[in-house]
């Protein structure tokens, strides 16, 4: 993300009448689903909101021509990129979707800006599709600044390259390798005239992944970029675009920010807390069930929980109970329902889904409880 504007989507009888009339409507109902769940943006700064918890948006500020997004269900795709820039300057856009506040635009319900030092754990997951006929990276944006301020650019920005395609760089220069996240990178740092940015490109593509945003921003405040009395105040996922850009997407995104060290759950600093899932599958020819059990090994109750893993290639949740699920594909994250929010010190939690499977089954490689690694059974 780098400064803008808005940066730095009948004759027949009674019978047949009444037939005629109930097709309309069922017509009419499939085309309001249809419509409220794909909705078209092509003006430059345009937005929507998803999933009642975040902003998608368009957010073309570095050129005049074309670009449409289409939010989907779980997260947007590029329809339509025309133009480009010079590669050696700033891209022409940053379409992506947010936890936050970005230029008085706050996302629903969001408990941004947050002070680092009240924030416990900041769990997110993205799942990408990527294209090759075109330059661009696929980007998190992570925003801190001394005040908690919910316009204009920030003090320091962290950005997460989760692939880059084209002869492209980040802000600055390089200034070392880092293990963040469980994960190696190499590491950006430099000024774009109105902020720090802070900048991990992964050695080769990640196109999902569940992580905890504190680690990043932990980054900054050790390398002098941040305090911990400064404030985090959003979280964005998506895509910067030099040249073309359609077809790239963000298949599913989830950002949560957990604060208070009261009953924090894994995490917290206040407790000593861990986890362990169950993963119990039945499995046959194109399909399975999944039945997961979490439990809560630490000495403090958590209470409201995310459970973020990846399903492999080829799977597909079709239905899900006692869970909330952010994306049916990809990055998944589970997360509590009314009934069953608080997972008590040495209690359990369990939920389940089904799904369709293409191919060799796997189950997924890790989980992770409000942004704590699980043990796995």
């Amino acid at each position: 993300m780098r400064p803008s504007p808005h940066h730095a989507h009948s004759a027949r009888g009674l019978l047949g009448a009444l037939l005629t009339s109930l097709v309309s409507l069922a017509a009419l109902l499939t085309t309001a689903t249809v419509a409220q769940a794909d909705t078209s943006i092509c003006q430059p700064f345009g937005t929507t909101t998803l999933q009642g918890h975040y902003v998608v948006q368009n957010n073309r500020w570095g050129t005049s021509a074309t670009q449409c997004i289409t939010a989907t269900e779980s997260g947007f795709r590029i329809t339509q990129a025309d133009g480009s820039v010079p590669t050696n300057g700033a891209p022409k856009s940053y379409p992506s979707v947010y936890n936050g506040c970005h230029y008085t635009n706050c996302s629903p319900g969001t408990n941004l800006p947050a002070q680092l030092s009240a924030v416990s754990t900041a769990p997110t997951s993205i799942s990408y599709t990527y294209v090759n006929d075109a330059v661009y990276d696929a980007a998190y944006d992570i925003w801190l600044d001394p005040t908690p301020r919910t316009d204009g650019v920030n003090r320091t920005e962290i950005m997460i390259w989760f692939n880059k395609v084209g002869s492209i760089q980040p802000i600055g220069s390089p200034v070392g390798t880092a293990t963040v996240g469980g994960r190696d990178w190499q590491v950006w740092s430099g000024n774009n005239g109105s902020n720090d940015v802070l900048s991990f490109v992964a050695p080769s593509a990640i196109n999902s992944w569940a992580f905890d945003v504190m680690d990043f921003a932990r980054q900054a405040v050790s390398r002098g970029l941040a305090q911990n009395s400064w404030y985090l105040t959003s979280v964005q996922a998506g895509f910067e675009p030099w040249q073309n850009g359609a077809g790239l997407a963000v298949t599913s995104f989830s950002s949560a920010v957990n604060t208070g060290s009261s009953g924090g759950g894994p995490g917290n600093p206040g407790g000593s807390t861990s986890c362990k899932v169950a993963y119990a599958t039945n499995v046959w020819q194109g399909g399975f069930t999944a039945d997961v059990t979490v439990t809560n090994t630490g000495s403090s109750p958590v209470n409201g929980w995310q459970l973020a893993f990846t399903l492999p290639s080829g799977q597909r949740i079709t239905n899900a109970w006692n869970a909330n699920l952010s994306s049916s594909s990809g990055a998944v994250t589970a997360s509590n329902v009314a009934h069953n929010g608080q997972i008590a010190a040495g209690g359990q939690v369990a939920f389940g889904f089904q799904g369709s499977a293409d191919g060799t089954f796997a189950k997924p490689s890790g989980f992770n409880l409000n942004g704590t690694a699980c043990t796995t059974v």
